[in-house]
């Protein structure tokens, strides 16, 4: 394998799935370290991950704020909260910086983000309508990553 049949199949990765660059490096990596090669082909490999990874970001393939901005929308229309988006997006190796300030701009065009989709995962749970007492349901959303304050909001 050399590094234009790499770029193919990080082109044809992003096809299918948006990511972020730590991401897409990791995936390459582990696509190198499958491949029956000599630990010294291995290691070409790995040194050129980084050209690839730049012509992937100059030709827009790849870019950590869209995907931030993506996956922001995306997990909160889910029902997913603000601490388990947050730890998503670390995980997928997104500065925490860059996650905070795309907070600060979706939360300028939702403001009652947070507790839409709260009400989501409620409804999900079936937390509304089920005879669990009322602790136990604050608990399942706190463990999801929602605030006390907007547990209550939703539980009643």
């Amino acid at each position: 394998m050399n590094e234009k049949k790499l770029l193919k199949y990080a082109i044809d990765y992003l096809s299918k799935y948006d990511s972020s660059k730590k991401n897409l490096l990791y995936i390459l990596k582990r696509k190198i370290f499958r491949l029956n090669l000599t630990g010294i082909e291995k290691k070409r490999l790995i040194d050129k991950l980084e050209n690839i990874l730049f012509e992937l970001e100059k030709n827009k393939f790849i870019d950590d704020k869209r995907y931030t901005q993506s996956k922001i929308s995306l997990l909160s229309r889910s029902g997913k909260s603000k601490n388990y988006i947050f730890n998503y997006l670390i995980l997928k190796g997104i500065d925490k910086f860059e996650i905070n300030n795309n907070f600060n701009i979706y939360n300028r065009s939702n403001n009652d983000w947070e507790l839409n989709s709260a009400k989501i995962f409620a409804k999900k749970k079936k937390l509304m309508d089920s005879n669990k007492n009322y602790e136990k349901k604050l608990s399942q959303m706190a463990r999801a990553g929602f605030s006390y304050d907007i547990c209550k909001k939703i539980l009643g």
